[in-house]
């Protein structure tokens, strides 16, 4: 495993956004895990989270794209955070774009904040975690209606590495369904390699226990 794939993975805990116990997603499924990116609350964590995104980005995508989109609202400060990590760090100089829940009906108006959509556009959607796709099918349609608008890929935070819709993995499932290729920082495989009986700061996050909660939520859920 890459060491900025440990560090990151060290980071979450660090934030407290990687948790383990007994939570429910948005898809409804019971899960001993979550990832909550709300938990980036300071400038300096989102710096740095950012730099981790645009990092990934560059390694899978590259910078030849000009718009990040992130669905709001999670998605709004992903994508301002990494536009800076990307110009910043990688000499690319991407448009942010997210869209509004609420349509705006002063100012500039219309559904979206940010850099505009148009003809040309090449974008990558930036997102915290996918479980079911539900977030992106949603998405899709929104960047598509701005005109001839290529989405060439979709970022993530964590692989959730389980079923969407179907059988197939649920980024599986999107690149497949939408045409575009998929990615996460890191693999919910890579969090378990990295932290399974391996102490973190003097703390076990994976144990037996917690390791036999896992595999069990993936016979239920895993991707065929």
């Amino acid at each position: 495993m890459e060491q900025y794939k440990e560090e990151f993975i060290h980071f979450m805990i660090d934030c407290d956004v990687l948790r383990f116990g007994d939570f429910t997603t948005k898809s409804g499924r019971k899960t001993p895990f979550f990832i909550n990116t709300g938990f980036y609350r300071t400038g300096g964590q989102l710096e740095k989270l950012g730099e981790f995104y645009a990092r990934a980005i560059a390694d899978r995508f590259g910078t030849d794209f000009t718009v990040l989109f992130g669905p709001a609202y999670k998605g709004i400060p992903l994508s301002v955070a990494t536009t800076i990590a990307l110009s910043k760090n990688h000499g690319a100089e991407i448009r942010y774009c997210a869209d509004r829940k609420e349509i705006k009906d002063h100012g500039e108006g219309g559904g979206l904040l940010g850099g505009p959509l148009g003809d040309g556009d090449r974008v990558i959607i930036i997102e915290d975690v996918t479980t079911a796709g539900t977030s992106i099918r949603e998405t899709y349609p929104i960047i598509k209606s701005c005109g001839d608008v290529e989405v060439i890929g979709l970022m993530v935070s964590v692989d959730r590495m389980e079923r969407g819709t179907g059988e197939k993995a649920a980024l599986d499932e999107i690149a497949g369904t939408f045409g575009m290729q998929t990615a996460s920082i890191v693999t919910m495989a890579e969090v378990v390699e990295c932290l399974y009986n391996k102490p973190y700061n003097g703390t076990i996050y994976i144990d037996d226990e917690k390791k036999s909660r896992i595999d069990a939520y993936y016979e239920e859920y895993g991707a065929n």
